[in-house]
């Protein structure tokens, strides 16, 4: 891997991981187009890092605000968001752990599935700002905080996106939405909520690999991590924006678009 094909598959992963265009799909099709070969699961795990730091860095404040109240030690309101999250994490924890390899071997990681899954994000996009319509007349913020029952059937959509194509960012915060959870809430809680479910991959992706032993150089995980960091930054705090404006129809017909020209690609 060259050093120009790091920095645009991080920037590519960065970007792609917070906006509802689901980055596993993309960095499928950009190696499909390209012929780019990542060598080993090394570059994997820095980037998705990468997109881990960058959500620490862009909700600083409400982790810090999390931790001073888990360190109180008694239940109040940051413990109990942090037990929402935990709630949250339960799905997709199970299916990381036993079903993960069972699903990719079943459906495998190419063109056609990433295509498939692409236009079913672009149908819960579609599906979610319809819902919204009739709220947007309201001055006042329409919707309900997140509960428990909320927070799990969140992490249900977040488990079912391990799917490749299929959107995590776009199942939780369309979900969120379709639930009728305040949009001030749905992207800040997806956000936080997948930080220790992507750390945990990783950490399974690179048990697996061999990170000693990888064949790209120490410059491509450099600067591919430091372009995931930065396009990450940007997108988490572009899509906190977007989702309180509701304006998501521009990811659904770009997923229509995308999903459908990977589909007819594998006919054609």
């Amino acid at each position: 891997m060259s050093e120009i094909q790091a920095v645009l598959l991080g920037l590519l992963q960065g970007l792609t991981e917070f906006l509802p265009v689901s980055s596993s799909g993309h960095l499928t099709i950009a190696k499909e187009l390209f012929g780019i070969e990542t060598g080993s699961l090394t570059f994997e795990v820095a980037v998705h890092a990468a997109t881990v730091l960058a959500t620490i860095v862009a909700f600083r404040k409400e982790i810090a605000d999390l931790l001073c109240g888990l360190f109180k030690f008694r239940y109040n309101e940051q413990t109990d968001y942090i037990a929402k999250i935990v709630v949250s994490m339960i799905p997709v924890g199970i299916v990381g752990v036993f079903f993960k390899d069972a699903v990719e071997e079943i459906f495998g990681e190419g063109v056609a599935i990433v295509g498939l899954m692409l236009l079913v994000t672009a149908s819960l996009l579609c599906i979610s700002e319809l819902s919204m319509r009739r709220e947007r007349c309201s001055k006042e913020e329409p919707g309900k905080n997140i509960g428990f029952k909320e927070a799990f059937i969140i992490g249900c959509a977040q488990a079912i996106a391990v799917l490749p194509g299929l959107s995590r960012s776009g199942s939780t915060i369309s979900t969120g939405l379709m639930l009728k959870v305040k949009k001030s809430q749905v992207a800040q809680f997806s956000f936080l909520m997948v930080i220790v479910p992507i750390l945990g991959e990783a950490f399974l992706d690179l048990i697996k690999g061999d990170f000693a032993n990888s064949s790209i150089g120490s410059l491509p995980l450099i600067l591919g991590f430091v372009a995931a960091f930065l396009s990450g930054y940007a997108a988490c705090r572009w899509m906190i924006g977007i989702v309180r404006r509701a304006h998501l129809w521009g990811f659904a017909i770009y997923c229509a678009l995308a999903g459908a020209c990977c589909v007819l690609s594998t006919i054609l």
